[in-house]
């Protein structure tokens, strides 16, 4: 039991300690998340599987689920084969040969023709020397015969032999092995035909079957090449089983075609398609490769954020579950209906999801593989094209949201773009009117409502779990309803008022240097939070002359004025505020010198005055953004200030904050340039001349008034009772 125990501990603690590895935890999700994706792929929630073999008779009726198109093999094989069969045997022509056999043949007849000629010899010896020149065994008694000279005859055969074998070896399809035979005989025949005594018939249809050959031999591989270009041409059989079309009917013997109809719909209860979930399963793995090579070359920081590829994962997972329910979903009493469910998959809830939380350009690659996919589950392109489409609106919908409302607007627009595709697909799909009609409405509209509802409904329990701060999430906290701000408002309102033209300057100079302009101006409303607690020791509160600072020490003015960042990163985390903005809120100030403090401390006390006990604790802006809300909260205050707020006097007092901040070293942390500051300026200029312009100044009005009402005052008693004019 010890040994079990200690067993199960270290196992326990190898476990542990791999876990805490980041390579681990990130090859572990991958590998859950591929194999969920490949069981949402390859499992099959409905139908029911069939369990039917050739020659059985079933008990049921069977009709088709889903409109499925199919090759039939074994036709398909069948014509491969009559294909394949229609390809002669290909023959190389040997040219060599003809001219060979009748230099043989002619040597032979030659011979003869010399022994005939002999005139020392009787026709015993001719004969016997007639038997030794022929190679072959010549027919009891006609040696005899042919010893007697006949030029005319013997030139008759040689032609008749000649004649023959040309043709036949010059003909287009020669002589080969498997023809030798016949050609043989049909030569002579032909020297049959010339009635030539038997003797010398005997001679030449010897000389032929002796030496004829073939001069055309077989070329397999030429021929192999042929039939397999010959198979390769003929197209797949296709077969097309409609929807609700009946396969089996009951007491119908199962025939082979069936059950190729029963496995295209994968009725069959054949066993586990291990082939299939391979396929599924190399997919799966391709396209996600894809994803994580494009974030590695295009997206670098998203690719290190284990917390982000997971929660990638996720979304695309969920999708896929909510696209698998719902092509469960059977309609028995509207089946044609019930077979376009594919087209409600709400696509556009991966696309808004991702392009708010994550980013728009990885939101349009990844709802075009789950368009792909969901094609291939829901058996059809069409479907897939439709959910592209939604997936598609969907991001382009929520790219710039501005306010809540934008994602019940980015519904209706995937609601919109889904039902046109829809209509689009039932047009080339030949589907009836009303059918086009119905499910354009229906699942059309569905769609994008659930796209929208997923989104809203499932954004804040994402953000939370991911420590993602959305634009949505953004507009919220800018809303001047939040509690926060109303307390602000409330409590500190000259605070409240510096923050909102802190956020449009800021806002101006994010979007110059492509920052992120929503969290800036948010950030800003907040990011003087902390003056809540002691509103008036700050100046912009400061109602009536009297000023506290006046009546303590430099060193404890600094104190309180550097302790509202501590103040208000405690509000900030009190209220859940995202940490985005909780990091501007303590960056704001860098580790500034509280300028006027210190300089009246030196007055007072010489030189002898330690700056850091005047500086805030930092720590310096780490972004570009923290560092513009920075810049942006100095220049305001600073502008508000001056008396004499000219054009050239204000830009002046702007590039010169600016510099400051740049040698005191409070930009060395964060990633802006040079080239950013001169933006940051004129953005800084544009908004300030709209808040600060110079005004008309107006007469007195008071003597004006006074010297009308003493001129029109008699005639004004006239309508005593009534009311004056």
């Amino acid at each position: 039991m010890q040994s079990f125990n200690s067993i199960k501990s270290k196992l326990a603690g190898g476990f542990s300690f791999l876990m805490k590895k980041r390579k681990f935890r990130r090859g572990s999700a991958a590998v859950l998340f591929f194999l969920l994706l490949t069981l949402l792929i390859s499992a099959d929630l409905v139908p029911d599987k069939v369990d039917l073999h050739q020659g059985e008779v079933s008990w049921e009726d069977i009709f088709a689920p889903k409109t499925v198109v199919y090759e039939d093999r074994e036709k398909t094989s069948e014509k491969k084969m009559l294909a394949e069969e229609g390809i002669t045997p290909q023959y190389n022509r040997n040219a060599d040969v003809e001219p060979a056999v009748i230099k043989d043949i002619t040597a032979v007849i030659s011979q003869v023709d010399d022994i005939q000629r002999e005139t020392g010899l009787n026709d015993e010896e001719k004969a016997g020397r007639i038997v030794k020149s022929v190679p072959f065994e010549l027919p009891e008694g006609t040696a005899r015969q042919l010893a007697a000279p006949n030029p005319k005859v013997l030139e008759q055969l040689s032609k008749a032999i000649y004649a023959g074998v040309s043709a036949a070896m010059s003909s287009e399809n020669g002589v080969t092995n498997e023809s030798l035979k016949d050609v043989v005989g049909q030569i002579n025949q032909k020297i049959s035909a010339q009635k030539l005594p038997k003797a010398y018939l005997d001679l030449g249809q010897g000389l032929v079957k002796y030496f004829m050959q073939p001069n055309m031999f077989y070329n397999e591989e030429k021929t192999k090449l042929l039939k397999s270009a010959a198979r390769d041409s003929v197209h797949p059989v296709m077969v097309t089983i409609q929807y609700k079309e009946k396969i089996i009917g009951v007491g119908d013997v199962v025939t082979s075609d069936q059950l190729q109809k029963l496995e295209a719909l994968g009725l069959s209860k054949g066993g586990i398609q291990w082939r299939t979930i391979t396929g599924n399963a190399l997919l799966v793995a391709l396209l996600m490769v894809v994803v994580l090579f494009y974030l590695y070359q295009q997206c670098r920081e998203i690719y290190r954020d284990a917390g982000v590829l997971y929660l990638l994962g996720i979304i695309v997972v969920v999708i896929m579950a909510v696209a698998k329910g719902i092509l469960a979903i059977e309609l028995t009493k509207s089946p044609q209906f019930g077979a376009l469910m594919g087209y409600m998959v709400p696509t556009g809830a991966a696309g808004m999801l991702i392009a708010i939380l994550i980013d728009s350009r990885l939101a349009v690659l990844v709802v075009s593989i789950i368009s792909f996919l969901l094609a291939l589950m829901a058996g059809g392109v069409n479907f897939g094209i439709v959910g592209l489409v939604g997936g598609f609106t969907g991001v382009y919908s929520v790219s710039k949201l501005s306010q809540r409302g934008d994602l019940a607007r980015a519904g209706f627009y995937t609601s919109a773009a889904t039902m046109v595709a829809i209509v689009i697909m039932g047009i080339l799909g030949s589907i009836s009117p009303g059918l086009i009609l119905s499910s354009a409405l229906i699942l059309g509209v569905t769609n994008g409502i659930l796209s929208s509802i997923l989104t809203n409904g499932s954004l804040p329990y994402l953000e939370n779990a991911f420590g993602i701060t959305s634009s949505v999430r953004l507009l919220e906290l800018s809303h001047p309803s939040n509690p926060l701000l109303k307390r602000l408002l409330t409590e500190a309102p000259g605070t409240y008022h510096h923050s909102i033209l802190v956020g449009n300057l800021a806002e101006s100079a994010a979007e110059a240097v492509g920052g992120e302009s929503l969290l800036v101006r948010v950030a800003a409303y907040y990011h003087d939070i902390g003056k809540i607690k002691r509103p008036y020791f700050f100046i912009e509160n400061q109602l009536s002359s009297d000023n506290p600072h006046d009546k303590i020490a430099p060193t404890l003015s600094t104190l309180i004025l550097t302790s509202h960042i501590r103040d208000g990163l405690e509000l900030a985390r009190e209220h859940k505020l995202p940490q985005a903005i909780v990091d501007i809120v303590e960056q704001h100030h860098g580790s500034s010198l509280v300028t006027y403090f210190f300089h009246k401390a030196r007055e007072a006390g010489g030189d002898n005055i330690n700056e850091d006990e005047f500086r805030y604790e930092g720590p310096k802006p780490q972004t570009k953004e923290a560092a513009i809300v920075m810049l942006a909260d100095s220049v305001e205050a600073a502008v508000r200030s001056m008396h004499n707020r000219t054009h050239g006097r204000v830009e002046n007092l702007v590039r010169k904050i600016l510099r400051d901040k740049l040698m005191d070293g409070q930009l060395d942390e964060c990633d802006l340039t040079f080239k950013d500051l001169d933006k940051i300026t004129d953005s800084f200029m544009k908004v300030l001349s709209g808040i600060f312009h110079s005004r008309v100044e107006y007469p007195d009005l008071t003597k004006e008034m006074e010297r009308r009402k003493s001129k029109h005052g008699s005639h004004n008693k006239q309508y005593a009772g009534g009311g004056s004019v």
